[in-house]
């Protein structure tokens, strides 16, 4: 069975997901939690699943609890929302622009969001961190407008879009490299964050982030019929009486807010925002309020094994949830770059 996507090509969908979407929704979300106990177990040494329950009792009764909720459960939680910012982002980008390649990474927002937050840190030090969110936020839509405004040739093609992006995120790039050496005794701190770690993250990251995501993506799925409407194109969207130009800069507003806070807590994290509603469409199909909600589920599964396999695989050496990531996103991203040219 084939459905119509944003993008105007067919998907195939499960026998599952034709007739009952959200039951692979649900499965998503379990699978996620079944993920989220196991990584809590996995870092520099095994943590006893015993533990782990002790400790999401709320108890601090052995020390494998102590290093549960000091350490890993702050960042299992930021995977959570980290890979839901991402993923629907991703997914709100795509659908408004019609185009498979637009992700937050992809379209400068992921660059330039993390310039402004590293230009707010290491130029005031002495700023509130509540601050971050806002820069980087203002970071992102400059880097969007910067994309859009140098691929816009009577639309924008998928390819052009991509390596505008691309060229934007190295200017970006740049600026960054320029701050690192300009700050050098901040260095260490700021290559961590610029790889996309979650390493030493505590709870008050996750509060910061959380009233964002809590507030955000509600509202996503709220206008996520309005996505719909705008993937039948322009002139029939206006004629169901949607208002195309406003609509499409809310919902881009929206995906850049998104992004720019998971650049604030958690660096420049890629792909996420790329691969997740991909796969998300592949299995559930177009609709976005489906669709997003997958997504969701399936950007917390990629942090969550991103995190996990860069704290397991040769501890007590970490690598960085961001280049598990890149790693995987890559060749997809080269697969998508190849398909499209064709």
């Amino acid at each position: 069975m084939t459905v119509n996507v944003a993008m105007g090509r067919p998907v195939r969908r499960t026998a599952v997901a034709a007739r009952r979407p959200w039951i692979l929704v649900g499965s998503l979300l379990a699978l996620a939690v079944v993920c989220t106990l196991v990584s809590l177990t996995i870092g520099a040494t095994r943590i006893p699943f015993s533990d782990v329950l002790t400790a999401l009792s709320g108890r601090r009764t052995t020390d494998g609890a102590e290093v549960v909720l000091d350490f890993q459960l702050p960042r299992v939680l930021l995977c959570w929302v980290v890979g839901i910012g991402l993923a629907v982002s991703g997914g709100v980008m795509q659908g408004v622009v019609r185009n498979p390649l637009a992700a937050p990474d992809i379209i400068g927002v992921t660059k330039g969001a993390g310039f402004a937050g590293m230009l707010l840190v290491l130029t005031l030090p002495g700023a509130s961190v509540a601050l971050v969110p806002p820069a980087a936020f203002a970071g992102g839509v400059a880097g969007a407008g910067l994309v859009y405004l140098f691929a816009y040739r009577r639309g924008v093609s998928p390819v052009r879009l991509a390596l505008v992006g691309i060229a934007v995120s190295a200017t970006f790039e740049a600026g960054i490299r320029y701050l690192l050496v300009k700050y050098p005794l901040d260095v260490n701190a700021s290559l961590i964050w610029l790889t996309g770690s979650l390493f030493g993250r505590s709870m008050d990251t996750v509060w910061m982030a959380v009233p964002w995501i809590a507030v955000l993506v509600p509202t996503v799925l709220v206008m996520a019929r309005r996505l719909d409407v705008l993937g039948l194109g322009d002139d029939l969207a206006t004629g169901l009486g949607e208002p195309v130009e406003r609509t499409r800069r809310n919902l881009l507003l929206l995906g850049v807010a998104l992004a720019s806070v998971c650049v604030a807590v958690a660096g420049t994290i890629t792909f996420v925002g790329l691969i997740a509603p991909h796969i998300a469409r592949r299995l559930v199909g177009g609709r976005h309020v489906v669709l997003l909600s997958a997504a969701a589920m399936i950007g917390v599964l990629l942090m969550l094994l991103a995190d996990t396999v860069g704290r397991g695989l040769a501890p007590p050496l970490e690598i960085p949830a961001g280049v598990v990531t890149a790693v995987i996103g890559g060749p997809y991203f080269l697969y998508l770059l190849v398909k499209l040219g064709k």
